[in-house]
């Protein structure tokens, strides 16, 4: 499916003045305290003991600010990685889990009984492989490819991946309509690369992953595993040999391409479109949006090629991979050692009463989120993050003002755009009704599967009716955020509005560097190499000059060219191409809220703290959100799959910014040291 939401994970200011046309943004008003109490890291709100301070600034920032708490943080035995966001992850999870165990003592609750249906172990085990056998049963009784199609988009609806992606969002150039929307997909391994690369790593996972796929078939009774799996994987090879890469697939120009239901035959033939489409529910629409074409056709083309018998047992294995987190031991055992131990370098599952919380929080999770935000989110926090995206914003405007490479009449538009933001804060305003789904305290796949279609055909009844501009992506206590490009909004989940991305009693410079660089870079994505590409409607359009455009492209390739250096494993770089739209967020962002700290010191002094300045208060709060220590395995896996750069060239995003430089004096020749000309400025 399309992009329409970047998460958040994961240039010095111009001379010139403003032009005359531009409108003086007022001054942010203080971020005061809620209480007037200790911060709840360190003196100011932010942990000095984790620095290393025998590294040098100049050399590698992150070490400088973080190195001390990475030593001394072992990554625990159930995560892949270990940070800020695991840290707040684990107070939501707990919270959450008080919630949920009242809940569960009172049969009939929503909430309750889905998690009492996952945290009932012994029930579970019980059932061994019997509550997948229906699932199995109508992959068998699809005796023609046809029949296998319908059948694919029947399992489409309860979550089970078949090689296209299919959903409901907003059409890019017409962002007041629903669409459907659809994208190439139905890889058992993470990406293309795992498939096609010859990297010995990924030699590996390969390996591994065909004994995965013969210890599902024994697990659920079907003979001849190991030869069943080499060719399933055949067959997903062939996929992920006709497959876009993450980079293209990206480009909101390139996969904006839209087709009609006819279409689907003619330019993707080999595949029975209409029994597909009519199955997952779809079958009355004329508009679809393809974001990879050729891709669409060389699967289409592929399924054709292959086997009955080999495409039932390819969905088989994506059934059973997709249901094993909600089957007995030793269907979790299995899928646990492969998708995380293996890809990710995981050595423990986590308990079952976490994956219990995490459950509920992604089916139902606004029933969850609406009693988190009464215990947990006060209006007083609601109100001060409030304040700081205001804030923000307007230092966004300032930046559009000065910009020395942006034409007049395009930053009418670019300031029409911000002013058209909505920030959403903590928690929706009408609460999602999960009325209609059924959810059995003694069933928990089932639960899983109807809570899945539930969605599925909640997304289905928005085509052709009205936007719905109060819906959230995320829920509650999600510990995230995201900009949407289509409804030019920025969203702010209660769970991260905490420490350390935002304490009412820390330091304003902490503050303004944790969660004001947050809001900045979630306000930066909209003018990002594709956010920027929306207009003040949402609609994906042209309203840049050729030169703006030409112009932002130069300074953008400045960017890509700077990650691409990066090496976090040898061998192995960061992406920069597929991490420019985070890597301008970041960027951005950050200088956004320094604008924005400045101004609301009303042109007096900041304090100096424990002997710091603000301005260096201020880099070491955003260093501090990005504090992390990652597996390798994981690690690899980001480097290969993920948008977001690692935490530490993120944190080391700084090194592109002036007032970095007067703050912490790093020298020439030090690893981060860039010459003025070499800095890369672009909003």
């Amino acid at each position: 499916m399309r992009l329409k939401i970047v998460l958040l994970g994961a240039s010095a200011f111009a001379s010139i003045a403003a032009p005359a046309f531009a409108q003086t943004a007022p001054a942010p008003r203080p971020v005061t305290a809620v209480n007037a109490g200790k911060p709840e890291l360190g003196t100011f709100g932010f942990d000095t003991a984790g620095m290393d301070r025998s590294v040098a600034p100049g050399d590698n920032f992150d070490a400088f600010a973080s190195g001390t708490w990475k030593k001394t943080n072992p990554i625990p035995a159930d995560r892949s990685s270990y940070g800020m966001f695991t840290r707040l992850d684990d107070l939501s999870t707990e919270r959450s889990r008080a919630i949920l165990e009242e809940a569960a003592r009172t049969p009939g609750t929503r909430i309750g009984d889905l998690y009492a249906s996952f945290v009932d172990q012994a029930a579970v085990d019980a059932k061994g492989a019997a509550p997948l056998k229906p699932t199995l049963a109508a992959i068998d009784a699809a005796k023609t490819k046809p029949a296998l199609a319908a059948e694919m988009g029947k399992l489409a609806r309860i979550g089970v991946p078949t090689p296209f992606r299919l959903g409901v969002g907003q059409d890019d150039r017409n962002p007041e309509t629903y669409i459907v929307s659809m994208g190439q997909g139905g890889l058992g391994l993470p990406d293309r690369d795992y498939y096609l690369k010859t990297d010995p790593k990924l030699v590996e996972a390969r390996t591994a992953y065909a004994g995965y796929l013969t210890k599902l078939f024994a697990l659920a009774g079907l003979p001849n595993g190991a030869a069943r799996a080499q060719a399933v994987i055949a067959f997903e090879t062939k996929l992920a040999q006709v497959q876009w890469t993450r980079i293209d697939s990206r480009d909101a120009v390139k996969t904006y391409n839209k087709w009609s239901a006819a279409d689907f035959a003619q330019k993707a033939p080999g595949f029975d479109w209409a029994k597909y489409l009519a199955a997952t529910g779809v079958n009355g629409q004329t508009q679809f949006l393809v974001a990879q074409p050729t891709a669409f056709t060389g699967s289409a083309a592929v399924i054709a090629a292959t086997p009955l018998n080999v495409l039932q047992d390819y969905m088989k294995l994506r059934a059973i991979n997709r249901f094993a987190p909600y089957l007995s031991q030793p269907f979790v055992d299995a899928s646990f050692a492969f998708n995380s131990t293996q890809l990710q370098g995981t050595p423990q599952n986590r308990d079952r009463w976490k994956r219990g919380v995490a459950l509920v929080n992604g089916q139902v999770g606004e029933d969850l989120g609406k009693i988190y935000v009464a215990k947990y989110f006060p209006p007083e926090a609601k109100a001060q993050a409030d304040l700081l995206v205001k804030n923000v914003i307007a230092a966004m405007g300032d930046r559009i003002d000065a910009l020395t490479w942006m034409a007049p009449e395009t930053k009418v538009k670019a300031r029409a755009k911000l002013a058209a933001f909505r920030a959403k804060i903590g928690y929706p305003d009408t609460w999602r009704d999960y009325s209609a789904l059924k959810i059995d305290r003694n069933d928990l796949l089932g639960n899983v599967q109807r809570a899945t279609a539930f969605e599925f055909q909640r997304d289905l009844n928005k085509l052709g009716k009205p936007l719905d501009r109060e819906e959230w992506g995320m829920t509650p206590t999600t510990i995230n955020a995201y900009a949407n490009f289509g409804m030019n909004e920025i969203v702010f989940p209660a769970a991260i509005l905490q420490p350390p991305f935002f304490d009412p009693n820390a330091d304003p410079a902490v503050n303004y560097g944790g969660i004001g660089a947050v809001i900045g870079h979630e306000i930066s994505h909209h003018f990002d190499d594709q956010g920027s590409q929306y207009d003040s409607t949402g609609k994906l359009t042209e309203w840049w000059t050729p030169k703006d455009v030409a112009q932002f492209k130069a300074l953008t390739g400045q960017l890509v060219a700077q990650y691409d250096k990066y090496e976090p494993i040898p061998g192995l770089h960061v992406q920069g191409g597929l991490t420019l739209g985070e890597n301008i967020g970041d960027l951005a962002g950050l200088t956004a809220a320094y604008g924005a700290y400045q101004k609301s010191l009303g042109g007096k002094p900041a304090p100096v703290i424990d002997g710091m300045t603000g301005d260096q208060r201020f880099y070491l709060g955003w260093a501090q959100v990005w504090r992390r220590n990652d597996r390798e395995a994981a690690l690899r896996q980001q480097l290969l799959t993920d948008p977001h750069s690692p935490a530490e060239q993120r944190a080391n995003v700084v090194r592109n910014l002036d007032p970095w430089y007067a703050a912490y004096k790093p020298k020439p020749g030090e690893k981060l040291y860039l010459a003025p000309a070499e800095r890369v400025r672009i909003w």
